[in-house]
């Protein structure tokens, strides 16, 4: 992350304030956000996803390469700054060596959740119940292939399948 920090160095800066909310779940921005410093959480639903506080930090990124609404609320949780690119795509698109940064970024956090679906599917493999749907759910992340992609759950139940 500190490389994608230090490739940002030209950007335009913003501060926030404790408790301003940065990006909206639902919302279109386009806009990307490279903390600098300050700590943000990341919030989906009524439920905290992460905290964060590690500068070279990205967010935003999913919403701009998959051109979709922002899937969970960024807030800052003190006063933090960021590096802020308001066309997140074409900025994405005019660095390869952002680009590249951002992809090994993502390209981690793909691997940290599989390896933890991994572990689940070893914990959950001899369950009954819908624990050991785990290997069902880990061969559909780790082979899709396709454009699209619509999670969707019992809890929160996508509206297009029927």
């Amino acid at each position: 992350m500190r490389e994608i920090l230090r490739l940002c160095g030209g950007m335009p800066q913003r501060a926030f304030a404790a408790d301003e909310v940065i990006l909206r779940a639902g919302d279109r921005t386009g806009v990307l956000f490279v903390l600098i410093e300050g700590t943000v959480e990341i919030v989906r639903g009524d439920v905290q996803v992460n905290v964060v506080s590690d500068p070279g930090a990205v967010f935003g990124e999913m919403s701009a390469l998959l051109d979709t609404p922002h899937t969970a609320t960024v807030r800052t949780l003190e006063p933090s700054r960021f590096h802020v690119a308001e066309n997140a795509l074409g900025f994405l698109q005019g660095d390869a060596t952002v680009t590249l940064a951002v992809a090994r970024l993502l390209a981690r956090r793909l691997h940290g959740m599989t390896s933890y679906l991994v572990d689940l599917k070893h914990q959950f493999a001899d369950h009954d119940s819908h624990l050991g749907m785990v290997d069902e759910v880990l061969e559909v992340l780790v082979h899709h292939q396709g454009e699209e992609h619509s999670p969707g759950s019992d809890r929160d139940p996508d509206p297009n399948v029927s």
